[in-house]
Formats: C-alpha cells, sequence, structure tokens
C-alpha cells in the first residue's frame, strides 16, 4: 500500500520507513527491553532515532553499517546507492555491553526505554577521516568535530525495533511526522510544495525570500524550522516557535501554509547538510526547497576563515536535485533600500545604493545591545518576542576560559577577576580546576581521556550558568585544543571568551611551591602536562595575557577591558576598563 496520500504530492511517491511496532507487540517488547543490556543516547542520538523511526530519514532504517558509512563518507551514498550525504551514527565505548547477534535497549538521558537493537555490526570510525570527508575540515573550532572528540571509538548498527519515542512536552500540536504532513498538505491540495528551513528568527528578508519562491512555484509553503539541536548559541526554540507560530497565524494564508517543527539534530555541514536537508524535505512531501548562500553555516575556522565557500551549498544541491526530486529555490541574502522601501537580494543591489543589513547577526547584535529591533527588519510582534526573552546587554552571561600549563598564573588571575567581577555587582562563578577535580571528578586519573572528561564537566556547568545570565571564571590546564573547543561549543561561541595564559615551562617550574614539576621529573607523577603530556596552544585565543612582564591586576583589567569592548560588562560602571581597552586598541571584528 503507498504511503502517498495524494497523487498531487508527487514526491510523495516513495515509502517511508516506519520503525514502530503495532500495540500488539509494544507491551510486550517493552517488557523484554527492560531485561537487556542498556545503551544511554546522548541528546543527538534520540534526535536520530525519532527521525529514522517515523520516516524523516528514509530510505535508511537504522544507524548506519560500516558499507553504509564508508560509501556516506567517500560519495555520499547509502551501499546499496541511494544518495544520503550525512552519516547517521550510534558510537560506544569499547567497554560498552554490546556483543555481536545479540539485543540491547536503546534509553534516553532518563534512562527511559526507546528500543531495541539487534546488534548486527560492530566497527571502528576515525574523526579525522569523517572531518576530512564530511565536513571539509579537521580544525576542532568546528562546533561538530569538537562534538565528536567525545563519542566512543566503535559504531554500532543493526535492526531496531521502537516502541516508545524520545519525550517532547512542548509545542505537542506542530510536532508532526511526514505522514502527518504529508497528510495536511494533500488536504491543501497544491500540487507545489516549497519548504522553507530554518534555525534562526524569522526576519523581513526571509519574508520576501518566502514571498518569491511562493510566487514563482504557486504551491504551498510548508515552514519547516529545526527545533533540535542547532549551532551552539543559537536563540532557543522556544522563543523561536512562539514567534514562528504568531507570523504564520498572521501573516500568512492559512490555505496555503503548514508550520510544523523538525526536530532533527543538524550538523552544520554546509553542502553536505543542504542536500540532506532536501531529501529530509522530499520524505515530508516538499517539492521544492528554498536554500540560501551559506545553507547550515558553522561560522569561521580557527584562523577566522569561512569554513565553506559561499553558494557552494546551492551549487551542490543543483546538481543532485533531478536524483533527489526536489527543485531547489537558491536565493542570496537579502538587504533593505530604505529610499525605495523594499527588500532585494544583495547581489542584485548597485554599489551605490543605501542599504540596511538584514541577517541573523544582525539581529543578535541588537538583542545583545538590548537596542529595539525595527520595523523595517522584522515585524513588531516577532521582534517583542525575541526582545522580551533575551537576555541583553550586560545582563548576557559570559565564560572566561583560562587555560595554560601548572603554575602559570591561571587561578590567581581568576580568582582576582571574580572579585573584581562581584565587587561591581556581577554575578559570577569560579570553577578551578583542582577545585572541581576535588568535589564533582573525584576518582579521575591524569590520562588524555580522564582530563578531557574533568574539561567536559567543567564546560557542561560553565554553559549551564552562562545559559542564564550568569559569569563564570574557569580556570583549568585544559592541555588539548579538541576538548576546549568543545566547551566552546557547550557554551556558545559568541559567549565564551578564551584567554591563553602565556607562561614558559622554566617559569612555572620556578613558581612551584608544591614541588609537582619535580615529582614529574622524578617520574613520581606520569604523564603531566609540560614534562611527559603535550600542551596544545590555543589557535587565535581572545586573550593572551604575559604573566612574566605583566602584573595580575595588569592582566585582570585587560580581561575587564575586553568584556567592556564586547558590552558584556556597563562600559560606565569600568570607566578605567574603558580606558584601558581604547589604548589597547581591541580589535572587536576579531575579538583580538
Amino acid at each position: 500500500m503507498s504511503d502517498n496520500p495524494s497523487t498531487l504530492i508527487t514526491t510523495s511517491r516513495a515509502n517511508l520507513v516506519d520503525l514502530y511496532v503495532g500495540a500488539d507487540e509494544k507491551e510486550q517488547l517493552e517488557r523484554y527491553a527492560a531485561s537487556l543490556p542498556r545503551i544511554r543516547l546522548t541528546a543527538r542520538n534520540a534526535a536520530d532515532l525519532e527521525l529514522l523511526a517515523n520516516g524523516s530519514f528514509s530510505p535508511l532504517d537504522r544507524y548506519m553499517s560500516r558499507d553504509d558509512y564508508l560509501r556516506v563518507l567517500e560519495d555520499m551514498r547509502l551501499s546499496g546507492g541511494s544518495l544520503f550525504p550525512i552519516p547517521i551514527t550510534l558510537s560506544v565505548g569499547r567497554d560498552a555491553p554490546i556483543t555481536l547477534d545479540t539485543d540491547i535497549a536503546l534509553v534516553d538521558d532518563y534512562n527511559d526505554l526507546l528500543a531495541v537493537m539487534t546488534i548486527e555490526d560492530v566497527y571502528e570510525w576515525d574523526l579525522k577521516t569523517e572531518g576530512q570527508l564530511v565536513y571539509g575540515t579537521t580544525d576542532p573550532r568546528h562546533c561538530m568535530l569538537a562534538e565528536m572528540n567525545s563519542w566512543g571509538d566503535v559504531n554500532l548498527s543493526g535492526t531496531i525495533r521502537v516502541f516508545q519515542s524520545p519525550r517532547h512536552r512542548d509545542f505537542c500540536a506542530l510536532r508532526l511526522s511526514p505522514r502527518e504532513v504529508r497528510k495536511r498538505l494533500a488536504a491543501l491540495g497544491q500540487r507545489n510544495v516549497v519548504a522553507f528551513q530554518t534555525r534562526n528568527p524569522l526576519h523581513r528578508g526571509h519574508q520576501e525570500m518566502i514571498k518569491r519562491a511562493l510566487n514563482q512555484v504557486d504551491g504551498t509553503l510548508l515552514f519547516h524550522p529545526v527545533v533540535g539541536l542547532t549551532k551552539p548559541g543559537d536563540i532557543d526554540h522556544y522563543t523561536r516557535t512562539r514567534s514562528y507560530r504568531l507570523l504564520a497565524e498572521k501573516y500568512y494564508d492559512p490555505q496555503r501554509t503548514l508550520l510544523a517543527l523538525l526536530p532533527l539534530a543538524m550538523r552544520m555541514a554546509g553542502p553536505r547538510e543542504a542536500l540532506w536537508h532536501a531529501i529530509i524535505r522530499r520524505n515530508y512531501g516538499a517539492t521544492h526547497f528554498i536554500v540560501g548562500r551559506n545553507h547550515a553555516s558553522p561560522g569561521n575556522d580557527s584562523r577566522g576563515n569561512p569554513f565553506y565557500e559561499a553558494s557552494a551549498a546551492q551549487k551542490l544541491l543543483a546538481r543532485h536535485s533531478e536524483e533527489i526530486g526536489v527543485c531547489p529555490l537558491p536565493f542570496s541574502e537579502f538587504v533593505y533600500l530604505p529610499e525605495e522601501n523594499r527588500y532585494e537580494e544583495v547581489t542584485k543591489v548597485a554599489p551605490s545604493q543605501k542599504t540596511r543589513a538584514i541577517s541573523g547577526s544582525e539581529i543578535r547584535d541588537l538583542l545583545n545591545s538590548g537596542e529595539p529591533l525595527p520595523e523595517w527588519m522584522m515585524q513588531p510582534e516577532a521582534g517583542r518576542i525575541l526582545s522580551e526573552a533575551h537576555l541583553s546587554g550586560d545582563r548576557r552571561g559570559f565564560c572566561i576560559w583560562l587555560t595554560g600549563l601548572s603554575c602559570s598564573g591561571k587561578s590567581t588571575t581568576a580568582e582576582v577577576l571574580t572579585a573584581r567581577l562581584l565587587e561591581q555587582g556581577r554575578r559570577a562563578t569560579l570553577l578551578d580546576g583542582d577545585v572541581v577535580r576535588t568535589h564533582l571528578s573525584k576518582g579521575l586519573g591524569f590520562s588524555q581521556e580522564d582530563r578531557d572528561t574533568n574539561v567536559r564537566r567543567i564546560g557542561f556547568v560553565a554553559a549551564e550558568i552562562v545559559k542564564h545570565g550568569g559569569a563564570v571564571i574557569c580556570a583549568a590546564v585544559s592541555p588539548f585544543r579538541a576538548s576546549r573547543n568543545e566547551c566552546r561549543s557547550m557554551v556558545g561561541d559568541e559567549n565564551f571568551i578564551e584567554v591563553f595564559v602565556d607562561c614558559p615551562l622554566e617559569i612555572c617550574e620556578q613558581r612551584d611551591k608544591k614541588g609537582m614539576y619535580a615529582l614529574a621529573r622524578q617520574g613520581k607523577i606520569k604523564e603531566f602536562t609540560g614534562i611527559e603530556s603535550p600542551y596544545e596552544a590555543p589557535v587565535n585565543a581572545e586573550i593572551e595575557l604575559d604573566t612574566v612582564n605583566s602584573s595580575v591586576i595588569e592582566n585582570v583589567d585587560l580581561i575587564m577591558a575586553y568584556l567592556s569592548s564586547r558590552s558584556f560588562l556597563p562600559v560606565e560602571a569600568f570607566g578605567a576598563a574603558d580606558l584601558t581597552a581604547r589604548q589597547i586598541g581591541f580589535d572587536t571584528q576579531s575579538n583580538r
């Protein structure tokens, strides 16, 4: 029996995968799962499971096998030949309770049982290989590669039987499966369906883009924002969805519009991700897909350069559009022409014309400054929702991450900085690496794995503090770039300030009153950073401190000046710090 609810939607002819067991089997399978070894899914794994189960990832019906995985890396196809550009994998540690040809239970973060999986394949994977082939980089500043650093060493694959979806408590009426979306689109009766993907607030440039796309194809709008894992630091999906819902109800024809939420875990993979998004929207019934010049961009690399070439996503999707059955509708960024009171693609504007920028980054900058969003940029009702929910100006949270060798001066700098912030009435929390080891990471050793675990725990706590508007100062050796970048990803790039406390090893040894370096050189402390274990200095840290030629007060002034230059602190309350910032000449574009 065909899954197509209507012959009007031509791209829905392909059958959808369905991994859910029937009602008669559900109770029995759930009882069986309770007796099995358990694999706890990450938020990303759980999101992938939901979209595997409901057919969003069709024709994929499992976490990828070795054959599927390797072919996807090399040429964006499953082993059977179907185009699929992004690896969907389940990684575990080597010590996981797994045996070939046996069953395991898949559980979520709350230990709720979701599915039973039969282990049919176990294989190793390599982060650098996947990074280079899928993401086009091995730079750990890429938010996805930073996260992948903490994944397990092996991937699992096999048949999955799902008896419960991951729980969602919010916007339940808008969380529609591919079958539900197809059915509603068919009821609207238009042959063409234009899908619009976003992880950002909807501004007037987006609205103009949607208007032109609908006029071009004379179809229905599938307004399909992502509410799963997006780029760290993005505006939360609760606020965005409230604005989406308001705009859909007030400014779009209900007979030609369907708003549905997609609980996708994005990879920020640029061109490959654009193609993946189009395949997913095909499974939801779309015939056309709006794709921007920098679709699913993760931003800039460690050197400050964009990860992906502009328009690369549009070009890749155009090459494969006929095969996947989705027609791309490419647009560049839109700007506002104040003298003509209209919107236009920036590539079609003459250099002499006056324009105003209209982009997600502009909106975030205005929200951070506390200035109201102008009506030419965003519908006023949506602007109010964003402004009321956003912590702006010096109410924003931030993380100062001090990294450097032991005895380089991190803790002293952190203590003085914390005191200065508290003096000024700023809520500030100090997370010292040694203190965290005592209370939160007791029992961890000094292997690279244990060090990374300790750093991630600090990063997790810091991210929660920043999320709620707090200032957090983290002082930890944190010797490996990958784990530091993972913490940056957790906190969000805009709110993470890496401070390299640069001090030569010989000076650190001279300062060492505890004798740790001496014990390390005698072989009594193993894997000590700087002696047996390497320290990877930051690449392009926001701030570098010299603790040999500068005093702790001078260095703290430097950090305070930087915070003022980024509007994390009220300038009027830090006259001395602001003066220092001007004297130093911070380049706020490069954050240096």
